[in-house]
Formats: C-alpha cells, structure tokens, sequence
C-alpha cells in the first residue's frame, strides 16, 4: 500500500498546482499576444478573453492566439467561442471581418455571451444582464423550499436561503454597472 500511498500524494499536489502550471505554459501566450497595441488578453483556468479595440484587431489576435496555442498542441474550441462587440457600432448589421479558425470554421457573433459566469451583453456601453443570476437564485430557493417544505421555521428557512441560494444572485455583482432598472429588479420591497 506505500505506492498507492504515493500516487495519492502526487495526485492532490498535482490538483493543487495545477493553476500554477497552467498560467507557466500559458506564458508565452499572453506576451505574444499583448506585444499588439490595444489589445488586451484576460486568462482564467482554461478560459481566454480577447479583447481589441477594433474586429481586424480580434482577427489578428486571434490568429496569433491561434499560432500560439498551436506550438503547445492546443487548440481554440469553435464551438465554445463567441465574439460580442461593445461601442457604438455594436449593431452594425454587417461586420466587416468574420473571425475564423485556421481550419475555416467561422466564430459566431452573438447578442450575449457568458464568462465566468458573468452575462455580458451587446451594447454601446460595457453592460451584464442579470437574468442567468435570477434563474440561479430562484432555482436554488425553490430547491431549498421543496426540501424543507412546511417543517423548518421561517428564520430556519430564510437563513438557508441567505446561505445557500444568495450568493447566486451576488457572485460578480460588483463587475456589473447596474442601472436603477437593475437595482429595482434586485429590491425585495
């Protein structure tokens, strides 16, 4: 059992270093990529955020992303990536670059998009929808509700709630630039 033991060990520090490692091999990524004017590379676990202040400026990127990615034999998932654009011309009704992969697969343009669990929609100005957190929160309140039913007390119950079902609706809060529309919706009055 001492080798089982072992490869237990291995395994948790593997775990824990694991972001670490991810963030050196990912390096040459990041300072490749922001060797470009203006641009901007936000990385999180295995997700990337490229940010251009122009669409052939996203194209570039990506395609040096792309490039980059290539040498550590990894690739960009097309099916998972979106392109959202913010400014005044967010809903030009033409774009005039399509951004695609080097095997031609084209990533799609999209109204909303989420990223780390942050919905960021098309708009002039940077502006978060808060619909996804709503359906969280009420989702988990309605789970919390169905499991207690009638049997604990209302401080029982509204401290569960606190607990467990709050923090869906606040995670990223504070990212989001909230008009007097949002905070309304958020008010229990």
């Amino acid at each position: 059992m001492p080798g089982l033991n072992r490869f237990i060990s291995a395994l948790v520090l593997g775990r824990v270093l694991s972001p670490y490692l991810f963030a050196l091999y990912l390096d040459d990524l990041t300072m490749t990529c922001l060797s470009a004017p203006g641009v901007c590379v936000i990385l999180h676990a295995d997700d990337i955020l490229l940010l251009s202040p122009s669409v052939c400026g996203l194209d570039a990127l990506t395609k040096t992303c792309e490039i980059e990615l290539d040498k550590l034999d990894m690739v960009i998932n097309t099916r998972k990536s979106c392109c959202l654009r913010i400014g005044p011309r967010n809903n030009a009704s033409f774009l005039p670059v399509s951004i695609s992969d080097s095997d031609g697969t084209v990533i799609s343009w999209v109204h909303e998009m989420r990223y780390l669990g942050i919905s960021i929609v098309r708009s002039r100005t940077f502006k978060c929808t808060l619909g996804h957190a709503k359906k969280s929160f009420y989702r988990a309140a309605n789970a919390v509700c169905a499991k207690i039913g009638r049997v604990a007390s209302e401080e029982v119950t509204l401290q569960l709630i606190k607990v467990k079902c709050l923090p869906a609706l606040l995670y990223g809060l504070e990212t989001c630039p909230l008009t007097k529309s949002d905070l309304q919706s958020l008010d229990c009055n």
